[in-house]
């Protein structure tokens, strides 16, 4: 492929509702424009961005994938983003790199939830937005109700440029209003035909283009009111302006499996939407904190961020990034100012799919990968060490689902951290970390089915197999009442003895860890004894009597004891401390503690009722309801144990049709009802018998 310059490249997100056709919609893109010589198809596994094997078992994209292609002088970088919302990750990626969003939508289901995400997405990162109405060869499909659908959910920024005319059910041409030429299709190839009659509607939609770009400038107003007709340049500067300014959304259409008017769709794309030049560079961050602003130049010092990692455990990592400033060339050593190391630059690719072809560079406002960076990771800015700067990461969602990982065989339990760390680098959305409080390791991802494919890349990259189980729930433990008891530890056995014999206090006290302290009078308790006594309590505070757990908020007061001159020793006093502690707490009234979260989760108004009556399922407390006005969602706060909250992203996924999200952290430790209190000391019991 040719080297372009920033104005004629256009880095294009493809996103929307998982099953809308968005890698179709690629790969006919990249057939028509002579990139791929044949179609492929998803089902069969033959597409170019769909090529990771868990793609195609699954028929769906789990991970962002990249398609350069030509088109009329043109360079169009495909980021192909997962649709499924499990895979959100993939989606973040592509936003952070592109300069513009293809939204698609199925013309049979209408506006879905992953569309609306999309949407949000590119509107929060200010990129412009364009609708491409898919699946139009359906019989079922009626692009005129999913177009009002659109009018009516975002308003007079919807603007159609393509609609077809439909007779029995049959598309028998497109009309691209911007030209006002109608079009056939056959094998995906375009012939004109002339515009059939179709009374007002046509007129109308073509007012809604034109209102459309009036609204750009007051001189096109103007001549709008006058009654002036636009020239067609003015059509195209005032619709790819208000597109530019996020005032317009374009609306086209066709079939990504027939490729009907995805050439219109192409056409489009390097009509409308903003070129890598016009996005005006980005404003980074120097090392001292000011702004850095960054224009979109090849002879500007460099400054590159990197939005994706490819991890394959022969290879090694691959770097996928987007030049902002400069040139990334090969053999030149760059800063990352994450790290605060120079790397040094060897080959420089640009990447289709799975196939990589080496550049001689990479220009500012594309993109490009390179291979072998071992301390550089997504998110990272890789800069001219003349002018060190920090550009905007990736903004991924946090993991909300955890499960407890185990390895099948005993002998890879190691090789689970291990391969852990790797899939962290490719995919930001997992979390990991070793409890080593209930000797769990636990894996966090966005869902079940991003869970179901770390499993699966565990095995297939790192010859791991293992199994996921609900993670334990680290209780922990107190009093409720005051003992005074004493621990006496006598032992002869020839020779000198051992003893040690002490007078404890216990009692419940507000802090979180034990409080230690002595009102010894008249040496009945040497000094030099009293640590050995501490330490016995503290190393027996690590394990309630109830069930195992930690002992929290007691305080223990030595009070009195009596020693020998000869036998008694530190050991001896330790021993008698933990004789003091397994004889005192049972008489104090212990109760099981459990954990206590702040859950903040943000619902559609509709769906409150329903999300408050399962929280008060969970045992949980409703503290209050707030409008979110960032995405007209309705945030409820409560309070939950975090034993119930395991399935709860998954029901809340199914309650809102997958446009809800919460946040969850832990907040304190409260006392657990005697039913759940059961429960857990039972489970011990089991556990210690086996």
């Amino acid at each position: 492929m040719k080297q372009y310059n920033a104005k004629n490249i256009r880095n294009v997100a493809f996103a929307g509702h998982a099953g809308t056709g968005k890698t179709s919609l690629a790969e006919a893109m990249l057939f028509l424009s002579g990139t791929t010589d044949r179609l492929g198809k998803v089902p069969d596994g033959t597409t170019v961005c769909d090529f990771d094997p868990e793609e195609i078992k699954r028929s769906a994209s789990v991970s962002l994938a990249l398609a350069p292609l030509e088109w009329k002088n043109t360079k169009i970088n495909i980021l192909d983003t997962p649709g499924l919302f499990d895979f959100s990750g993939g989606l973040s990626e592509g936003m952070r790199a592109a300069g513009s969003v293809v939204v698609t939508v199925s013309g049979k289901s209408g506006l879905a939830v992953g569309a609306e995400k999309a949407f949000r997405a590119a509107s929060k990162k200010g990129i412009a937005k364009i609708f491409f109405v898919n699946e139009m060869d359906n019989e079922n499909a009626d692009f005129y109700k999913v177009f009002e659908e659109l009018k009516t959910t975002y308003g007079p920024m919807i603007c159609p440029l393509v609609v077809p005319i439909v007779e029995d059910r049959k598309i028998q041409c497109y009309v691209n209003l911007l030209e006002y030429k109608a079009y056939t299709y056959k094998d995906g190839r375009a012939a004109e035909v002339p515009i059939p009659d179709m009374g007002h509607r046509l007129d109308g939609l073509r007012t809604a283009m034109n209102e459309a770009v009036a609204e750009t400038s007051e001189e096109l107003m103007e001549k709008y009111f006058s009654g002036e007709a636009f020239t067609p340049d003015e059509m195209i500067l005032g619709l790819a302006s208000g597109v530019r300014k996020g005032e317009i959304a374009p609306v086209f259409c066709g079939s990504a499996l027939t490729m009907e008017g995805v050439d219109q769709l192409m056409n489009g794309l390097i009509w409308l939407a903003p070129y890598a030049e016009s996005m005006a560079g980005e404003t980074g961050i120097d090392l001292n904190g000011n702004p850095v602003e960054l224009s979109v130049n090849d002879d500007a010092q460099t400054a590159a961020v990197v939005f994706k990692t490819v991890v394959d455990p022969f290879v090694g990592k691959l770097l996928y990034f987007k030049v902002v400033s400069g040139t990334v060339k090969p053999d030149t050593m760059l800063l990352n100012t994450r790290t605060g190391a120079q790397e040094k630059i060897g080959k420089v690719f640009t990447v289709r799919g799975k196939k990589q072809e080496e550049a001689a560079y990479i220009c500012a406002g594309d993109i490009g990968a390179v291979a072998k960076l071992a301390g550089t990771n997504t998110g990272d800015t890789l800069c001219s060490p003349a002018r060190p700067v920090v550009l905007p990461g990736v903004a991924f969602e946090a993991p909300c689902l955890s499960m407890a990982v185990h390895a099948k065989n005993k002998a890879d339990e190691e090789k689970i951290s291990f391969g852990l760390a790797r899939l962290m680098e490719e995919d930001p959305t997992i979390g990991y970390t070793h409890n080593h409080e209930t000797h769990e390791r636990v894996v966090s991802g966005l869902g079940e089915q991003h869970l179901d494919v770390v499993v699966s890349k565990l095995k297939s990259k790192f010859g791991v197999e293992v199994t996921l189980e609900v993670p334990k729930v680290a209780y922990r433990e107190t009093i409720r009442k005051k003992v005074k008891v004493q621990g006496r530890h006598k032992k002869q056995s020839g020779g000198h003895g051992q003893f040690g014999d002490v007078w404890v206090e216990f009692e419940p006290c507000d802090s979180e860890d034990m409080v230690f302290e002595e009102t010894v009078f008249g040496g009945s308790v040497p000094k030099n004894y009293f640590p050995a006594v501490e330490k016995g309590l503290r190393e027996s505070m690590k394990k309630g009597v109830l069930a195992g757990f930690p002992m929290v908020g007691v305080k223990a007061t030595l009070t009195d004891g009596s020693y020998h001159p000869v036998d008694s020793s530190e050991m001896a006093f330790k021993t008698a401390a933990s004789l003091a502690y397994k004889a005192g707490i049972p008489q104090a009234g212990p109760v099981l503690l459990e954990p206590i979260g702040t859950l903040q989760a943000y619902v559609p108004g509709d769906n409150t009722g329903d999300i408050m009556g399962d929280i008060n399922k969970r045992r949980g407390r409703v503290l209050g309801m707030n409008p979110s006005e960032e995405d007209n969602l309705t945030c409820v706060e409560a309070e939950v144990p975090m034993a119930e909250m395991g399935d709860f992203s998954t029901l809340l996924r199914s309650v809102t049709q997958g446009r809800g999200y919460y946040r969850f952290a832990f907040t304190r430790y409260e006392e657990a009802p005697m039913n759940v209190a059961q429960k857990v000391i039972a489970e011990h019991k089991v556990e210690e018998d086996e």
